[in-house]
């Protein structure tokens, strides 16, 4: 009988235990048609510079621009983020970004001028600014000291051609989507280009 007891125990234990994972945060796909930036509104395009975090309610934002993802994490807090996420510079690919390394450089193009571009690999990003010849490397924890001004300069036509092309329709007001669908809307903006 004791066995029979300890047994129960030992399985009760362990489907709490398996219980207690946690919850795994995946990156979604954009999608260009209907997925929009939580904070500056525009089209998120299926680029290097898209960014995403999902918070631990479930909730998935978007956003066009490492940039306008601090933004909403200053707004908002970090408490409630279950995961975010960022973009490979050179082939796309979703990476945490606490793993991630960054380029930084006022001069490097980004949607929202923030100069910022994400790699899977310290050695990536070296290679990136060797390449180009300008950028500082930076960490997932130098992000938090960082500056994190637009440059002006790269704003200067882009707001005339965002206005131009129409604004949102029927997306909720924090520009969030609830689990892992799409905001509803849609603003086209210039093809973004690297350096």
């Amino acid at each position: 009988m004791k066995k029979w007891i300890i047994l129960g125990v030992l399985t009760l234990a362990l489907s709490i235990l398996a219980g207690c994972g946690g919850t795994k945060y995946e990156a979604v796909p954009i999608d260009e048609a209907v997925d929009v930036c939580a904070i500056c509104k525009m089209q998120v395009k299926d680029d290097a510079y898209a960014t995403q975090l999902t918070t631990k309610d479930g909730k998935t934002y978007k956003f066009d621009d490492l940039g306008c993802m601090n933004e909403w994490k200053q707004k908002n807090g970090t408490d409630n983020i279950g995961m975010d996420y960022v973009r490979d510079y050179n082939d796309k690919e979703w990476i945490e970004l606490s793993k991630a390394s960054f380029v930084y450089d006022a001069s490097i193009r980004t949607p929202m001028a923030y100069g910022i571009v994400s790699f899977k690999d310290k050695k990536s990003a070296e290679a990136f600014i060797a390449e180009q010849g300008v950028g500082q490397l930076m960490s997932a924890s130098d992000l938090k000291a960082h500056g994190w001004e637009q440059n002006k300069q790269g704003m200067e036509g882009m707001e005339h051609s965002h206005d131009a092309e129409g604004g949102m329709e029927g997306h909720d007001a924090e520009g969030g989507t609830e689990g892992h669908g799409a905001s509803s809307g849609a603003a086209e903006t210039e093809q973004h280009a690297g350096m």
